[in-house]
């Protein structure tokens, strides 16, 4: 069989965790309007066939204003290493800038080859598309240009199929049935990220944080409890964060429900805390404990 890995990278809000869940064929990023919402390296696997392809869905390249912006930076450059195969998306509804042609001079000196992946073009008409390919193409020597859209699936398999092809022989890296690596704790906390930056994308997104603190079975039998705390930055945040009468707070709680239920395969108590913790995002100690 043919197995190896593949790195999705591109400028903040392209859509790569949107893609890296169409190539899986399941969530396993969560997606927002609000860009530079993806702060891990996640990973996802593909089974097809006798090929397995393991994708890196990396944070958004920008300029970043805190320790955890050049932090997420740091993740995208070094999944850049290792791979085989490297997606480059850039987002074909609005004019080509500055952040993809820095990409495609960082990306001109790789090892793996490059797909140079044109996204969005559900967005805009297919008189719009030759443009914006033949920009695309001219910003680099890519191995493909592509024209999808990860939202609709429309050429996702096309994309499938070129990076299979690109893949060397060797093992399967994870069991068949295994979507990610990351642990249920971990996709606990980014749903419930999620929920919360979608619902205060006007206010606090990028000073929230989630941990999960515990997840375990509850005290009525079939049920799973779980315990997360919301961190925020600035003790203003708190207030906004749960919101009056604890209304913010239990939206989230009620939207992330039914997709931890999902996760979990059962009925789900959930727990959810806001808790200070000042200026994390420019702290090294304090993101090494919210794990970034």
């Amino acid at each position: 069989m043919r197995s190896g890995f593949c790195a999705i990278v591109g400028r903040p809000n392209v859509g790569k965790s949107t893609l890296l869940n169409a190539l899986v064929g399941q969530k396993i990023a969560i997606t927002t309007p609000v860009p530079q919402t993806t702060r891990n390296a996640i990973r996802g696997i593909r089974h097809r066939d006798d090929v397995q392809i393991v994708f890196t869905d990396t944070p958004g390249l920008h300029k970043p204003k805190t320790l955890l912006g050049s932090r997420l930076n740091q993740v995208a450059r070094d999944s850049l290493s290792s791979v085989d195969c490297i997606v480059f998306l850039v987002d074909g509804s609005v004019p080509i800038g500055r952040g993809d042609h820095f990409l495609a001079r960082l990306l001109a000196d790789v090892r793996p080859p490059v797909l140079a992946t044109l996204n969005k073009v559900d967005a805009f008409s297919r008189a719009r598309q030759l443009p914006q390919l033949s920009r695309l193409a001219g910003l680099g020597d890519w191995a493909e240009v592509v024209p999808i859209s990860a939202e609709t699936g429309d050429n996702v398999e096309v994309l499938a199929a070129l990076i299979a092809a690109r893949m060397p022989e060797g093992p399967a890296y994870f069991p068949a049935q295994q979507v990610t690596d990351q642990s249920v704790e971990q996709r606990a906390a980014e749903i419930i990220r999620e929920k919360a930056i979608t619902i205060m994308r006007e206010e606090v997104p990028h000073s929230v944080a989630v941990v999960v603190d515990e997840l375990a079975p509850g005290r009525t039998e079939g049920v799973t409890a779980i315990a997360a705390r919301l961190y925020v930055e600035r003790d203003s945040q708190k207030g906004i964060v749960i919101g009056h009468g604890g209304t913010v707070l239990r939206d989230i709680g009620t939207r992330a429900r039914p997709e931890l239920e999902a996760l979990l395969g059962g009925p789900v108590y959930l727990d959810l805390r806001v808790k200070l913790l000042k200026e994390w995002q420019r702290d090294a100690r304090k993101l090494a404990r919210l794990g970034y």
